[in-house]
């Protein structure tokens, strides 16, 4: 009996050493995991939004040695109260207003600063849209109409396969794909555990097998579709997302600080949500689109390529809002009114003809509940019309 005691005392002691050894060799996949199921919990979801760094893996951008490229103030905007009740009612962290390339109004929110790096989520698609525009333009990609295929082979034979550039910048590649962020079994959320614990988001987009549709023939908000277009540029170019948007796009605007991408375990850029930069910054990319692409004397993204992506020409329905290449469009929008946009509240706002620029960041739990969507764009839109 003893001899059986001992016996259980040592397998107990191997089990326990085991399981220290698993969780010092796991640490960091499960410190991830357990920042996914956390990062949007009531009490962490603003100092996470500004700390994403922190908390997955990363690839760090240089903004180069350049200088700063000036934001320089304009005459300041008094903003109504309204604006300060929806501020503190969608749990923003940060606006500013810019007008006629002038910065008229900046505020920080939530107990964040200025230097925060902040989550794009998917205001980063708009940001690949225009590295496309560029490759499109310099001959690196020869045609939209390309199937996606030929650029990433990998995908030959999953739902991507007969699905052109087009097709996927429109949210029109018809692959079946469940984008319910409050659903735990979703695919966005499980494609969330895969960025987490380093696995391969080039094998997951790979891995879709179903389609719901003929590609081109009706649209699907499907965040995949962008991972998509980074696998057409990196194949087109030989070169990673973060090189190409730091040689063709950061470095040129003259950022305040190096923005960081978050990464799968492959060092594959998440290109669908995880750029992290200064709300400043976002300001001058903004600007920069505003300017049909021009910035400081320098054509950075094709005038032609700004008009063409900005307009809502994808085949969604009247209650939909419109959508582009990768830009969201809004209902009754005049000329040139269109807008990047985020989970959770990030937005960059542009309305070219009246020279104004809206970024708002926020940490809003509340982002899907109804007529929220409605209400920003309507706060927008007076906040533009009243600038002098």
């Amino acid at each position: 009996m003893r001899k059986f005691v001992r016996w259980i005392r040592r397998i107990t002691l191997l089990l326990v050493l085991a399981a220290v050894v698993v969780g010092v060799w796991k640490r960091d996949d499960i410190r991830r995991l357990l920042a996914v199921n956390s990062l949007f919990s009531e009490g962490k979801i603003v100092h996470n939004f500004s700390h994403m760094q922190d908390l997955f893996y990363h690839a760090a951008m240089a903004r180069g040695a350049g200088p700063v490229s000036p934001l320089p103030p304009g005459v300041p905007a008094t903003l109504p109260p309204t604006v300060t009740d929806w501020l503190t009612q969608r749990n923003a962290t940060s606006l500013l207003v810019m007008k006629n390339g002038t910065v008229v109004y900046e505020d920080y929110l939530q107990g964040t600063a200025p230097e925060d790096l902040r989550i794009s989520w998917s205001m980063a698609k708009s940001f690949l849209s225009a590295l496309i525009g560029i490759e499109l333009t310099e001959g690196k990609i020869a045609s939209l109409d390309d199937q996606v295929t030929k650029y990433a082979p990998l995908l030959v034979g999953s739902a991507y396969d007969g699905a052109t550039i087009r097709n996927v910048l429109q949210m029109e590649s018809g692959v079946a794909f469940n984008e319910d962020y409050l659903d735990y079994n979703s695919d966005i959320n499980k494609m969330g555990r895969v960025l987490a614990l380093g696995g391969s988001m080039d094998a997951f987009a790979a891995g879709i097998k179903t389609r719901r549709a003929t590609p081109g023939t009706s649209w699907q908000y499907v965040s995949i579709d962008t991972h998509v277009l980074g696998m057409v540029l990196r194949g087109a170019t030989g070169q990673s997302i973060p090189d190409l948007m730091d040689a063709k796009i950061m470095k040129p605007l003259g950022l305040e600080a190096d923005p960081v991408y978050l990464t799968d375990g492959h060092g594959v850029a998440f290109v669908l949500g995880g750029l992290n930069m200064r709300t400043r910054d976002y300001a001058r990319f903004g600007q920069m689109i505003a300017n049909g692409g021009q910035w400081q004397g320098q054509q950075i993204v094709p005038a032609d390529w700004i008009d063409a992506s900005t307009k809502a020409s994808a085949n969604t329905t009247p209650d939909e809002l419109g959508y582009g290449y990768q830009w969201w469009v809004p209902h009754d929008a005049g000329p040139g009114e269109f807008m990047a946009r985020g989970i959770y509240g990030q937005y960059i706002y542009i309305i070219r003809p009246l020279g104004v620029v809206i970024v708002r960041t926020a940490a809003d739990r509340g982002f899907e509940d109804a007529g929220v969507e409605a209400q920003d764009i309507a706060m927008f839109r007076m906040i533009a019309k009243g600038l002098p």
